[in-house]
Order: C-alpha cells, then structure tokens, then sequence
C-alpha cells in the first residue's frame, strides 16, 4: 500500500533558481566532508594502540581535531541546513543566494587551508573548537556572515502555509522553523560575548562563548534530522500514518524547549555554573521532545515490507540514523564526568544526524537533476559507515568507563590495562572503518554528479 496524495511528504525542487542553489550548498557540505575526513584519518591514528606510537607528527593532534571538528560538526551540518532551507524558500534572488554561498565557501576554504599557512596554538572548548591566529577567526567569521544571510532570505521568502495543509508544506514549515532556531543560536552567541568579560581569554572564554548557542542549534540539526526521516520514511515505501497537521504538531513540540533560552540568559551569568547546567539540562531533557515523531517513524519502519530499488538505499540510511541517535541519546544519561563517555554521546548523536543528512543527499541527488545512483554502494554505505561509529562509540564508552580521558592522544590517554587498551583498540578499529564508509559516501555522491540524468 502506498500513502494518500494528501499524506504525501516530499521535498520538490520546483524551480531552476531553487536547484541551483540547493546544489551550491550541497557541494559546499561535501568539501566539508572530504576536509573532515582527511583530518579525521591523523586523529583515529593517533589514538589507536600500537600504531600511535610509530604515526610521526603527533603535536599536530591537536591542531587536526580542531579542524576536524569545525568541519564536520560545524560546517558540514549548517551548510547541509542551508541546501534544505533552500527547499522551502520561494522567489527568485540570484545576486543574495550568490552572496550567501561565496561567503560561506571563502570562509570553509581559509578554515581548510589555515592549519598550513600559520594557524596554531588550539583551543579545545566544546561546540566550536578555535586555532588563535586572525585567519582562522576570519574564516569562521565569513562563513557565519554566509549562513545568517541565507537563513534571513529563507526566513523573509518562505514558502506560504496554504488553508489546506498538505505533507510537503508542513515539512517545509519545520524548515523554516530550523532556519529560526540556527538565528536563535548566533543570537545566543553575541549574547554571551556581550556578558563576557574584557579580561578573559584563552579555552575558558570560548567555551563560555559558545556554550548557549552550541545548545541551540542541537535543536536545529535535530529537527531537519526528523523532517529528513519523515521524507526516507516514506520515499523507501514506509506507511507513515501521522496526518500533515499533527506532523507539523510534533515539528513544533520538537522546538518548544528553545523558548526558555532568553529565560536562561536572564536567570544565570553566562560565566556562572549554572548557566552552564541549565543549558546542560536543556539539551538532556529537551530533547525528549523529538520522541513523539521519532516513533512514529520508528513505527512506520515495523510495518514496512522489503524495500528494493532506490528503497533500498533510503531505508539503509533511515535505519543506521534512528539507531546511531538513538544510541547517542541513551549514552547522554549515562555521563558522570570528563570521561570520553562524553564524546561517545555526541558521536552517537551527530553521526545519527549526519547519516540522515547523508540519506537525504541521496533522495535530493537525482532530483536536482543528477544521475542515478549505484544501488548496491549507496546500499552497503550507511550500513557500513554507521556500523562503524557504532563500534567506535562503544569503545570510547567501554574505555570512559575505566576513565580514559577525553581530548588526549598518545601516552597521555593512560592505557594502562588491558580493558583500556582494548576499549580504545575498538575505537580505533570503528574509526577507520566509519572512514571508509564515508569515503563511500563521497564516491556515491560524485557517480550520481558526475552526469547529469539521461546522459
């Protein structure tokens, strides 16, 4: 059985201004990758057993995870966020789309290249980690100038509400509702550089920078990573059941929490502990919210049949996202301190959106206009490279548990029995095969965009 036409939830790229730009910011996203992954190669290898003692140029671990991170965390996910608010934006602003995109592209290339022009001396506070050099700062500020303006072009030429609310424009209302929650968090961010002292300086004053706007936008990621399950759902042959109306319920529930964040700011000094716990609460229970929808896709997914053709691939990564966040979520609740249990979480959790990020470059791929993509890869790719961060979570937690710390590398990890060192050896085996699997990623994406359909 197939849905209804009016429970049909779709993403339609309509119009040659749309395609264009959804495609720019796609592409931006996969050079964002590509640079992730490089440097994602040196941080595996410096934490795995045996072989870290024999990689030569360590000291750049830290400098590499840096990087890394703002890649794949930051620039990877908000340009991705950029190419979906693209899908619900209407009428034609060529010169303000180009503006928006080159911004981004020029800072994501001086990010990439500062590391091997001078950039150094990192930073490893949360959410956006720094190199102190102007370069780096200048990148992260021309790509940030990039996503403000096209997030106020899909917010001020959004796609209208019709009196009969259909699948497609409820999707599209959440969209743009992920649009205002992104601005909500740069927001947030000048607002904690205003409360901030003149005198602070160094990690501490990063980490207090972008602690409020780091929460934030989790809310964002989160909801495009529903609205994208909702659209492979029901693209892979899913019976999704939930009306448009009550779909757009659970997107704006999803939201709510955000609503107490000028509340939080007036409550706590951002320098204080308690600003610091009430974001912290904010993200752990807050995010209960996306349950609702979350299961009901979870139960549209139980009462599938087999999937085939292009189902086959779309299911793939629905399946490997539900299970990475729902992995990611669990371990949340289990953190007790600064052990790398902490990274397992947001691991689970990022790479459950970025699997569902990845699922729907698949379905937007030929819809812009690109070739079909190879089944059996595309298939095999979200099982590998979730299967993969599944056994690399399970290793940092394994290893969290017997208090191996987070942020180290090399002998400074303490690997001193034989439960470390094998927790760590997992992390590390599930890190290179994750790599391989996003290599897989890259080389799906570039079969299907090397031609264009019917070539």
């Amino acid at each position: 059985m197939t849905n209804s036409p009016e429970f049909s939830y779709a993403l339609p790229v309509v119009s040659n201004s749309m395609r264009r730009t959804t495609t720019a910011w796609l592409i931006l996203a996969l050079i964002a990758l590509v640079g992730a992954g490089l440097f994602s190669l040196l941080l595996v290898l410096s934490r795995t057993p045996v072989i870290q003692e024999i990689v030569p140029f360590l000291d750049f671990f830290r400098v590499a995870l840096v990087v890394h991170v703002t890649l794949s965390v930051l620039i990877w996910l908000l340009a991705m966020s950029a190419a979906t608010w693209s899908l619900s934006t209407r009428g034609d602003k060529p010169v303000w789309d180009r503006l928006s995109f080159w911004l981004a592209a020029l800072g994501t290339a001086v990010i990439i290249v500062s590391p091997f022009v001078g950039a150094g001396d990192p930073l490893m506070n949360n959410y956006v980690p720094v190199l102190q050099h102007p370069l780096f700062y200048g990148g992260l500020v021309l790509f940030t100038l990039g996503i403000l303006s096209h997030l106020l072009r899909a917010f001020l030429f959004r796609q209208r509400i019709s009196e009969v609310l259909s699948g497609t424009t409820a999707l599209q209302t959440g969209i743009t509702l992920s649009a205002m929650l992104t601005g909500l968090s740069i927001v947030a961010v000048l607002a904690s550089w205003r409360d901030l002292p003149n005198q602070m300086d160094g990690s501490i004053y990063f980490e207090f920078l972008f602690w409020g706007g780091g929460h934030v936008v989790q809310f964002s990621y989160t909801l495009l990573m529903m609205i994208a399950w909702v659209v492979l759902a029901t693209a892979s042959g899913c019976r999704f059941e939930l009306t448009p109306r009550l779909t757009l319920v659970f997107l704006v529930f999803l939201a709510l929490p955000v609503i107490t964040v000028p509340f939080l700011y007036l409550a706590h000094d951002v320098t204080t502990t308690g600003h610091r716990l009430a974001f912290t609460e904010l993200m752990k229970y807050g995010g209960l919210s996306c349950l609702p929808l979350g299961l009901a896709v979870a139960a549209s997914l139980w009462r599938a049949g087999k999937p085939s053709g292009e189902h086959r691939y779309l299911r793939a990564a629905l399946v490997s996202s539900l299970l990475l966040f729902a992995v990611g979520g669990i371990l949340g609740f289990m953190i007790a301190g600064l052990d790398i249990v902490i990274p397992a979480h947001y691991h689970g959790a990022t790479v459950g959106v970025t699997i569902a990020f990845m699922g729907l470059t698949y379905y937007l791929l030929p819809r812009l206009g690109f070739g079909a993509l190879p089944e059996r890869l595309a298939t095999w790719q979200p099982y590998l490279y979730g299967g993969g961060q599944l056994l690399h979570i399970i290793g940092l937690a394994w290893s969290g548990g017997y208090g191996v710390q987070r942020k180290t590398a090399g002998v400074a990890q303490g690997l001193d029995g034989l439960g470390q060192t094998a927790g760590m050896g997992l992390m590390g085996l599930g890190g290179l095969i994750s790599v391989i699997g996003g290599l897989m990623f890259l080389i799906v994406a570039y079969k299907s965009m090397r031609r264009r359909s019917g070539q």
